[in-house]
């Protein structure tokens, strides 16, 4: 792997008490070239533009799947990943599916932690606070027709990251758009799912709500995601999520929550979710909270669901009484070295230069 070092660190522009999600990125970038039939000419350069044809076909047919991941520091600036295996896995089924290359495991793993060693001063040191990590493969054949590429580039990115929502969630339940369909590619990060949410979300927004409740495209009465999370529902004593399926991402957050809660002895139930389960929930007082978890996000929980007009506000719990916030500090802890690993997630990132 070829490796070009910035001259001059940028770090400098960077005000890690005051981050903001996605607005300043690390000095280096990572990427690996397929062209005919191989993977070839993997480098590390300084962070910058790059070129590609204006016929490339990710810009016309779509293909473009991604992922998001993170860096932590403990106290004594120890560097570690978490889980990220299983981004390796994620991506290279997002790949299949859109008819794409999977990434060989050397040039992922090598590419990445070669990268986050180079620019882990970037790495914030504040606890909840992260490095996001956005691995990526797109199209890049100049032939303008409707076909899959024959080449494709692979890059990695990064951004210092805080607390991606700052405050509760007002949810609407939707029932006209649609996140995904079976058989469909909702399963994936393709990059198409995001661009056909923010229509709905938009006018979700304008209604004063900060996210939409996705519901199944066909009768619109089965629980999905909100926004780009996973949704846990605590009803009736239990921790109820949506089973990922063809429609649902399997999300690395939610099933890193899941393993928590069980450990915790919590009634944990992977399950079709019915709309009409969680306003009745709502109006008898048996749904206590509901949160959306994702890598970006980590957990956040909702204060208000709507649906069909009507507004139901959810329990005004204490942070002691939020199972959510139990969640996310049990993860948090685990992610910056701060707890036991007892089930082996975090990944030390040793200085490789």
């Amino acid at each position: 792997m070829k490796i070009e070092k910035i001259l001059h660190s940028r770090i400098k522009e960077m005000n890690f008490n005051d981050i903001s999600f996605g607005n300043h990125y690390s000095d280096h970038m990572f990427f690996s070239e397929f062209r005919n039939g191989k993977w070839k000419n993997s480098i590390i350069k300084p962070f910058g533009n790059i070129w590609v044809s204006p016929i490339s076909l990710v810009f016309h047919y779509g293909q473009a799947v991604f992922e998001g991941m993170k860096a932590y520091k403990d106290k004594n600036e120890e560097v570690f990943l978490f889980r990220p295996e299983e981004n390796f896995k994620r991506i290279n089924r997002s790949a299949i599916r859109l008819e794409m290359p999977p990434i060989p495991e050397s040039i992922f793993m090598n590419g990445l932690k070669k990268l986050i060693d180079i620019d882990r001063d970037w790495i914030p040191k504040n606890y909840g606070q992260s490095l996001y990590i956005r691995p990526f493969l797109i199209a890049i054949d100049g032939v303008l027709s409707a076909k899959p590429s024959n080449d494709y580039l692979f890059m990695i990115i990064s951004t210092p990251a805080g607390s991606y929502y700052k405050s509760p969630l007002k949810i609407k339940i939707e029932e006209k758009y649609s996140r995904s369909a079976s058989g469909g590619v909702g399963f994936t990060k393709a990059a198409g799912n995001y661009a056909s949410s923010f229509y709905p979300t938009r006018l979700a927004k304008e209604e004063g709500f900060d996210q939409v409740l996705w519901t199944d495209s066909s009768t619109h009465t089965l629980v999905e995601e909100s926004g780009t999370m996973n949704v846990f529902f605590w009803l009736k004593n239990k921790l109820i999520t949506p089973k990922a399926n063809d429609n649902i991402l399997s999300g690395i957050t939610c099933k890193s929550i899941l393993s928590l809660a069980k450990k915790e002895g919590i009634d944990v139930q992977e399950r079709d979710l019915k709309v009409s389960e969680i306003i009745d929930g709502l109006k008898k007082g048996v749904l206590k909270e509901a949160f959306g978890c994702g890598t970006a996000v980590v957990v956040n929980y909702f204060k208000t669901i709507s649906y069909q007009g009507d507004n139901f506000f959810l329990p005004d719990l204490t942070e002691k009484e939020r199972i959510s916030l139990k969640l996310k500090k049990s993860l948090l802890d685990i992610q910056h070295n701060l707890s036991e690993d007892p089930f082996g997630w975090r990944f030390q990132l040793k200085k490789y230069l």
